[in-house]
Protein backbone atom coordinates (compact mmCIF):
# COMPACT_ATOMS: atom_id res chain seq x y z
CA UNK A 1 0.00 0.00 0.00
CA UNK A 2 1.57 3.44 -1.13
CA UNK A 3 0.02 6.69 -0.43
CA UNK A 4 -1.89 7.87 -3.51
CA UNK A 5 -3.40 4.60 -4.20
CA UNK A 6 -6.04 3.04 -4.51
CA UNK A 7 -8.62 -0.12 -3.37
CA UNK A 8 -11.78 -1.35 -3.26
CA UNK A 9 -13.31 -3.68 -0.51
CA UNK A 10 -13.12 -7.73 -1.26
CA UNK A 11 -14.18 -8.76 1.58
CA UNK A 12 -18.07 -9.27 3.31
CA UNK A 13 -17.12 -6.18 6.29
CA UNK A 14 -14.11 -4.81 7.10
CA UNK A 15 -13.65 -2.33 10.00
CA UNK A 16 -12.38 1.68 9.34
CA UNK A 17 -10.79 2.53 12.39
CA UNK A 18 -9.90 5.89 14.45
CA UNK A 19 -6.48 5.33 14.98
CA UNK A 20 -3.93 2.62 13.40
CA UNK A 21 -4.07 -0.25 15.57
CA UNK A 22 -6.49 -3.23 16.48
CA UNK A 23 -8.04 -1.88 19.41
CA UNK A 24 -8.87 1.45 18.51
CA UNK A 25 -12.68 2.53 17.96
CA UNK A 26 -14.53 1.85 14.87
CA UNK A 27 -15.39 4.27 12.98
CA UNK A 28 -17.46 3.04 10.13
CA UNK A 29 -17.42 -0.06 7.82
CA UNK A 30 -16.05 -1.04 4.32
CA UNK A 31 -18.87 -3.50 3.02
CA UNK A 32 -17.84 -5.54 -0.51
CA UNK A 33 -17.30 -2.90 -3.01
CA UNK A 34 -16.54 0.04 -1.65
CA UNK A 35 -13.61 1.71 -3.18
CA UNK A 36 -11.50 4.42 -1.41
CA UNK A 37 -8.20 6.14 -1.20
CA UNK A 38 -5.10 5.73 0.59
CA UNK A 39 -4.25 9.44 2.00
CA UNK A 40 -1.07 7.70 4.32
CA UNK A 41 0.65 4.96 5.45
CA UNK A 42 2.15 4.27 8.96
CA UNK A 43 6.23 3.72 8.90
CA UNK A 44 6.05 0.02 9.19
CA UNK A 45 3.64 -0.12 6.45
CA UNK A 46 0.79 -1.76 8.44
CA UNK A 47 -2.14 0.19 8.43
CA UNK A 48 -3.48 2.88 5.95
CA UNK A 49 -4.87 6.46 6.15
CA UNK A 50 -7.88 6.17 3.86
CA UNK A 51 -10.89 7.77 2.88
CA UNK A 52 -14.42 6.16 1.71
CA UNK A 53 -15.39 7.68 -1.73
CA UNK A 54 -19.22 7.05 -0.87
CA UNK A 55 -19.37 9.53 2.08
CA UNK A 56 -15.75 10.99 2.79
CA UNK A 57 -15.17 9.18 5.97
CA UNK A 58 -11.46 8.83 6.68
CA UNK A 59 -10.06 6.37 9.00
CA UNK A 60 -6.95 3.55 9.31
CA UNK A 61 -7.54 0.47 7.21
CA UNK A 62 -5.44 -2.72 7.95
CA UNK A 63 -2.87 -3.41 4.87
CA UNK A 64 -3.79 -7.15 4.92
CA UNK A 65 -7.24 -6.35 3.95
CA UNK A 66 -6.62 -3.73 1.68
CA UNK A 67 -7.26 -4.84 -2.15
CA UNK A 68 -5.34 -2.23 -4.56
CA UNK A 69 -6.87 -1.04 -7.43
CA UNK A 70 -5.69 1.44 -10.59
CA UNK A 71 -6.56 5.01 -10.79
CA UNK A 72 -8.07 4.33 -14.14
CA UNK A 73 -10.65 1.30 -12.60
CA UNK A 74 -11.35 3.50 -9.18
CA UNK A 75 -12.17 6.28 -12.10
CA UNK A 76 -14.22 3.64 -13.99
CA UNK A 77 -16.45 2.88 -10.60
CA UNK A 78 -16.96 6.34 -10.15
CA UNK A 79 -18.38 6.75 -13.65
CA UNK A 80 -20.18 3.34 -13.75
CA UNK A 81 -23.86 2.45 -12.46
CA UNK A 82 -23.09 -0.50 -10.44
CA UNK A 83 -25.47 -2.76 -8.54
CA UNK A 84 -26.48 -2.36 -5.13
CA UNK A 85 -27.61 -5.83 -3.10
CA UNK A 86 -31.11 -5.45 -1.42
CA UNK A 87 -31.16 -9.01 0.50
CA UNK A 88 -29.52 -9.51 3.87
CA UNK A 89 -26.76 -12.04 2.92
CA UNK A 90 -26.20 -13.34 -0.42
CA UNK A 91 -23.49 -16.01 -2.07
CA UNK A 92 -21.38 -14.96 -4.98
CA UNK A 93 -18.26 -16.64 -6.08
CA UNK A 94 -15.07 -14.38 -6.63
CA UNK A 95 -12.54 -15.57 -8.34
CA UNK A 96 -13.98 -18.99 -8.19
CA UNK A 97 -14.46 -19.02 -4.16
CA UNK A 98 -17.57 -18.71 -2.30
CA UNK A 99 -18.12 -15.27 -0.27
CA UNK A 100 -21.23 -14.32 1.48
CA UNK A 101 -21.74 -10.82 1.65
CA UNK A 102 -24.51 -8.57 3.00
CA UNK A 103 -26.96 -6.56 1.85
CA UNK A 104 -25.71 -2.60 0.32
CA UNK A 105 -22.55 -3.93 -0.79
CA UNK A 106 -21.85 -3.00 -4.19
CA UNK A 107 -20.74 -5.75 -7.08
CA UNK A 108 -19.18 -5.01 -10.12
CA UNK A 109 -22.48 -5.70 -12.66
CA UNK A 110 -23.21 -3.16 -15.22
CA UNK A 111 -25.69 -2.78 -18.20
CA UNK A 112 -23.45 -0.47 -19.83
CA UNK A 113 -21.95 -2.53 -22.88
CA UNK A 114 -19.07 -0.83 -22.78
CA UNK A 115 -17.95 -1.68 -19.01
CA UNK A 116 -15.29 -4.51 -18.72
CA UNK A 117 -15.02 -6.20 -15.97
CA UNK A 118 -10.89 -6.95 -14.31
CA UNK A 119 -11.81 -9.60 -11.99
CA UNK A 120 -13.75 -12.92 -11.72
CA UNK A 121 -17.28 -12.34 -10.30
CA UNK A 122 -20.73 -13.95 -10.24
CA UNK A 123 -23.41 -12.59 -8.62
CA UNK A 124 -27.23 -13.68 -9.36
CA UNK A 125 -29.15 -12.46 -6.10
CA UNK A 126 -30.97 -9.31 -5.64
CA UNK A 127 -30.24 -6.26 -6.29
CA UNK A 128 -30.64 -2.54 -7.91
CA UNK A 129 -29.07 0.25 -9.58
CA UNK A 130 -26.98 2.13 -7.20
CA UNK A 131 -27.75 5.66 -8.81
CA UNK A 132 -31.60 4.37 -9.23
CA UNK A 133 -33.78 6.57 -6.62
CA UNK A 134 -37.07 4.63 -5.59
CA UNK A 135 -39.86 5.65 -3.25
CA UNK A 136 -40.86 6.35 0.11
CA UNK A 137 -42.62 2.82 0.25
CA UNK A 138 -39.31 1.20 -0.84
CA UNK A 139 -37.29 3.15 1.20
CA UNK A 140 -39.33 1.52 4.41
CA UNK A 141 -39.13 -1.87 2.86
CA UNK A 142 -35.42 -1.77 3.11
CA UNK A 143 -35.46 -0.42 6.33
CA UNK A 144 -37.74 -3.27 7.85
CA UNK A 145 -35.15 -5.85 6.92
CA UNK A 146 -32.55 -4.10 9.41
CA UNK A 147 -34.94 -5.15 12.13
CA UNK A 148 -33.11 -6.51 15.30
CA UNK A 149 -29.80 -5.88 13.90
CA UNK A 150 -28.08 -5.26 16.75
CA UNK A 151 -26.87 -2.13 17.67
CA UNK A 152 -22.77 -1.76 17.08
CA UNK A 153 -20.61 1.53 16.81
CA UNK A 154 -19.68 2.28 13.11
CA UNK A 155 -21.34 -0.56 12.14
CA UNK A 156 -23.11 -0.42 8.08
CA UNK A 157 -24.26 -4.12 8.01
CA UNK A 158 -27.58 -5.99 9.15
CA UNK A 159 -25.35 -8.17 11.78
CA UNK A 160 -24.43 -4.84 13.73
CA UNK A 161 -25.27 -1.31 13.14
CA UNK A 162 -25.31 2.19 14.76
CA UNK A 163 -27.94 4.39 14.38
CA UNK A 164 -26.42 7.07 11.60
CA UNK A 165 -24.96 4.20 9.67
CA UNK A 166 -28.77 2.44 9.79
CA UNK A 167 -30.47 5.44 7.96
CA UNK A 168 -27.12 5.60 5.61
CA UNK A 169 -27.35 2.36 4.37
CA UNK A 170 -30.87 2.41 4.04
CA UNK A 171 -31.21 5.83 1.98
CA UNK A 172 -28.09 4.40 -0.01
CA UNK A 173 -30.12 1.46 -1.09
CA UNK A 174 -32.68 3.37 -2.51
CA UNK A 175 -30.73 5.64 -4.53
CA UNK A 176 -29.79 8.66 -2.12
CA UNK A 177 -26.53 9.84 -0.48
CA UNK A 178 -26.27 10.77 3.67
CA UNK A 179 -22.97 11.22 5.34
CA UNK A 180 -21.81 8.74 7.55
CA UNK A 181 -22.13 10.88 11.14
CA UNK A 182 -25.30 12.45 12.54
CA UNK A 183 -23.83 15.77 13.42
CA UNK A 184 -23.70 16.24 9.20
CA UNK A 185 -26.80 14.75 8.47
CA UNK A 186 -28.54 16.70 10.59
CA UNK A 187 -27.78 19.50 8.41
CA UNK A 188 -29.05 17.52 5.11
CA UNK A 189 -32.26 18.14 3.29
CA UNK A 190 -34.82 19.95 4.08
CA UNK A 191 -35.82 21.17 7.83
CA UNK A 192 -39.42 20.16 8.52
CA UNK A 193 -41.51 22.44 11.40
CA UNK A 194 -43.15 19.61 13.53
CA UNK A 195 -44.08 16.23 13.51
CA UNK A 196 -47.63 17.57 12.53
CA UNK A 197 -45.89 18.40 8.95
CA UNK A 198 -43.17 15.25 9.48
CA UNK A 199 -43.84 12.12 6.41
CA UNK A 200 -42.72 8.77 6.60
CA UNK A 201 -39.34 8.61 5.43
CA UNK A 202 -38.27 11.79 7.23
CA UNK A 203 -35.26 11.41 9.42
CA UNK A 204 -35.73 12.25 12.60
CA UNK A 205 -32.68 14.11 15.14
CA UNK A 206 -32.50 14.01 18.73
CA UNK A 207 -29.96 15.86 21.18
CA UNK A 208 -29.02 15.70 25.02
CA UNK A 209 -29.89 18.36 27.08
CA UNK A 210 -27.13 20.55 25.52
CA UNK A 211 -28.89 20.39 22.34
CA UNK A 212 -25.76 18.68 20.81
CA UNK A 213 -27.26 16.00 18.50
CA UNK A 214 -26.34 12.29 19.46
CA UNK A 215 -28.96 10.26 17.76
CA UNK A 216 -31.24 9.72 14.44
CA UNK A 217 -34.13 7.48 13.12
CA UNK A 218 -36.51 7.02 10.16
CA UNK A 219 -40.05 8.16 10.71
CA UNK A 220 -42.83 5.33 9.98
CA UNK A 221 -46.63 5.78 9.53
CA UNK A 222 -48.75 5.80 12.54
CA UNK A 223 -46.11 8.25 14.65
CA UNK A 224 -43.72 5.44 14.94
CA UNK A 225 -39.88 5.59 14.28
CA UNK A 226 -37.62 2.85 13.28
CA UNK A 227 -33.93 3.26 14.33
CA UNK A 228 -30.87 1.65 15.24
CA UNK A 229 -30.82 1.77 19.78
CA UNK A 230 -29.77 -2.01 21.37
CA UNK A 231 -31.36 -3.54 18.17
CA UNK A 232 -33.15 -2.03 15.45
CA UNK A 233 -36.29 -1.46 16.59
CA UNK A 234 -39.45 0.21 16.35
CA UNK A 235 -41.29 2.89 18.78
CA UNK A 236 -43.23 5.50 19.13
CA UNK A 237 -42.54 9.08 18.01
CA UNK A 238 -43.82 12.65 19.65
CA UNK A 239 -42.83 16.21 19.83
CA UNK A 240 -41.65 15.35 22.76
CA UNK A 241 -39.40 13.16 21.45
CA UNK A 242 -39.19 8.47 21.43
CA UNK A 243 -41.67 6.70 23.85
CA UNK A 244 -40.74 3.32 24.38
CA UNK A 245 -44.16 1.57 24.33
CA UNK A 246 -43.42 -0.97 27.07
CA UNK A 247 -41.63 0.68 29.53
CA UNK A 248 -43.48 4.62 29.01
CA UNK A 249 -39.95 6.25 28.93
CA UNK A 250 -38.66 8.48 26.92
CA UNK A 251 -35.64 7.75 25.56
CA UNK A 252 -34.07 9.87 23.65
CA UNK A 253 -35.55 13.72 22.90
CA UNK A 254 -36.48 15.21 20.19
CA UNK A 255 -34.08 17.90 18.44
CA UNK A 256 -35.43 18.26 14.60
CA UNK A 257 -36.95 17.00 11.47
CA UNK A 258 -35.00 16.85 8.11
CA UNK A 259 -37.01 15.81 4.60
CA UNK A 260 -34.51 14.06 2.22
CA UNK A 261 -37.01 12.88 -0.05
CA UNK A 262 -39.36 15.51 -1.38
Amino acid sequence: MEPAAFGVCRLAVVPVRSDHRDTAEQRSQLLFGDHYEVLSVTPDRKWGHIKIYADQCEGWLDVKQHHAISKEYFDQINQTDYKITTEIASPVLYKKSPLTIVMGSIVPISNSELFKIEEQFAFNGESKGLGQKRDVDFLKSIAKKYLSSPYQWGGKSPFGIDDSGFVQMVYKITGYSLQRETRHQAIQGKKIKSMEEAKPGDLAFFSEKDGVVTHVGMILDDEKIIHSFGQVRVDTITEEGILNPETKIYTHLLHSIRRIIS
